[in-house]
């Protein structure tokens, strides 16, 4: 692969590094065929060790969830992550090991720092409501996050060739607004709740909408020119796959509102 010589970032679209958030241990970001981001373990594996249901192939810088037929494959990070409580399978214990060894390492060099556990139960209603990843609306397009509304942090590079550390969200530029609308949009099968908490953006100026897609922090939205140094982490959002990101409280609110005006109702962060 080659970046476009006019491109203005010079960030590579697939096979972009990063570290998983749950367990630390390095990931590769590819797209799939209808556009969305999966996260495979960065070292081809040999296929015979690996179940077929697990296979994944890239080929043209897009990853496909099956085998190309060749003695190699990729994997899904997923299925190895140690951090989560599913069990691989028995091909791939040792691998998730390894992985769950170095997770360790990591954590006792203060390298990583894994995220709080959630506690068991339904939340006190006294807690305030904060999605770890919010469903936020650009452009009258639903994304989710990957980070807190205020954490989502700027990708672009600067001057130190580091990654800038601004947030989105800036004191004394517009901000969006907490709203709770339909869950289910037309023509969408029915879900088990009527309503869901979003931070709705599609309110303010388009420049300033393009700027929140981008993931742009002003300084960095005003200079064009600077390049990108990781992939935008948005995702389309799907109530039926992401139906466990859905809160149906706005945040900082202690009870759920009535019937009447839900889809209307707003509250500002």
């Amino acid at each position: 692969m080659q970046v476009t010589p006019g491109s203005v970032s010079r960030l590579l679209r697939c096979g972009q590094s990063g570290r998983c958030r749950d367990c630390g241990n390095p990931i590769e970001w590819y797209h799939r065929s209808d556009q969305r981001l999966v996260r495979l373990h960065p070292h081809e594996l040999l296929a015979a060790q690996v179940p077929d249901a697990c296979r994944w192939h890239v080929s043209s810088g897009v990853a496909h969830p099956a085998g190309d037929g060749s003695s190699w494959c990729r994997l899904a990070h997923a299925v190895l992550c140690p951090a989560r409580d599913a069990p691989p399978p028995s091909q791939l214990a040792g691998l998730r090991r390894s992985l769950a060894v170095h997770s360790r390492r990591l954590i006792d060099a203060g390298v990583f720092t894994p995220p709080p556990a959630s506690p068991p139960g339904p939340a006190p209603e006294s807690v305030v409501c904060r999605p770890a990843r919010p469903i936020v609306q650009i452009l009258y397009v639903r994304y989710l996050s990957a980070q807190p509304v205020d954490e989502i942090q700027c990708v672009a590079q600067t001057r130190h060739r580091h990654r800038c550390t601004s947030p989105l969200l800036t004191p004394g530029i517009p901000s969006g607004t907490w709203m709770l609308m339909p869950t289910a949009e037309s023509g969408q099968l029915a879900l088990p709740t009527d309503v869901m908490a979003v931070y709705n953006l599609s309110r303010l100026p388009y420049a300033e909408q393009l700027r929140w897609r981008a993931q742009r922090c002003p300084q960095h939205a005003a200079s064009p020119t600077a390049a990108d140094l990781a992939v935008a982490e948005w995702e389309s959002f799907d109530p039926l796959r992401h139906h466990q990101h859905i809160h149906t409280r706005l945040p900082g609110a202690g009870r759920r509102p009535g019937a009447a005006g839900r889809a209307r109702q707003g509250a500002q962060p």
